[in-house]
């Protein structure tokens, strides 16, 4: 679902902050080597989740689904020096890819690839984290979300991508679809959840930032 024409997407998209050519790069490589390319972040929303970052200025970041490493490149832009990246995906034959692109885009030794299931490795992360996103499987999103909580400070910021679903979290839910009931659901307690501030932004399929109180 568009939620925007294609006309007013593209002025958008002409009016912020250009596209780093590393990361055209990446999505050409993915969109020609990787299944789902449309999985891949983006320019505008890169450059949402840049911005973001660097007003947060982390130094430390979780993310939850590596992908082929585009939204990793856009959020270590943000980082503290010293600080650190953390991301987890449960795809290991993406791991090279992603490696390759992490050292061209100079941060490299900033990032940290984990690869199984987010589950599994958030508890054993000993550190406090500054910004986290979650894009991965969406029927774990609440599960996700709870490991990280624990993770955070007051102050600290969760993200949460693809969160209108195409426009599916509106519409009559069909009765296998657990996804959208998970998002559904998702939603309605981050806005209720007295542990965050929520507002659910309508950047391409929705992106919900929450602050941990």
């Amino acid at each position: 679902m568009h939620f925007l024409s294609a006309q007013l997407e593209q002025y958008i998209t002409d009016h912020s902050q250009p596209e780093p050519e590393l990361l055209k790069k990446l999505t050409r490589e993915t969109h020609l080597k990787v299944i789902q390319p449309r999985m891949i972040t983006g320019h505008f929303q890169g450059r949402v989740l840049s911005m973001i970052s660097k007003i947060k200025s982390p130094q430390n970041i979780l993310e939850i689904g590596t992908y082929t490493g585009y939204s990793a490149i856009c959020l270590a832009e943000g980082l503290t020096r010293g600080g650190h990246l953390h991301t987890i995906d449960i795809n290991e034959e993406l791991s090279a890819m992603q490696r390759r692109y992490f050292q061209e885009s100079g941060y490299g030794d900033q990032i940290t690839q984990h690869t199984g299931d987010a589950l599994d490795i958030v508890p054993t992360l000993d550190i406090t984290f500054d910004l986290v996103f979650i894009d991965a499987e969406k029927v774990s999103y609440d599960r996700y979300f709870e490991a990280c909580i624990k993770k955070c400070r007051p102050g600290s910021l969760i993200l949460s991508d693809n969160v209108l679903w195409s426009g599916k979290v509106i519409e009559p839910l069909k009765p296998k679809d657990k996804a959208t009931r998970t998002l559904v659901d998702y939603n309605k307690k981050l806005m209720e959840d007295p542990r965050v501030e929520t507002v659910l932004l309508p950047v391409r399929d929705g992106l919900t930032l929450s602050r941990v109180v």
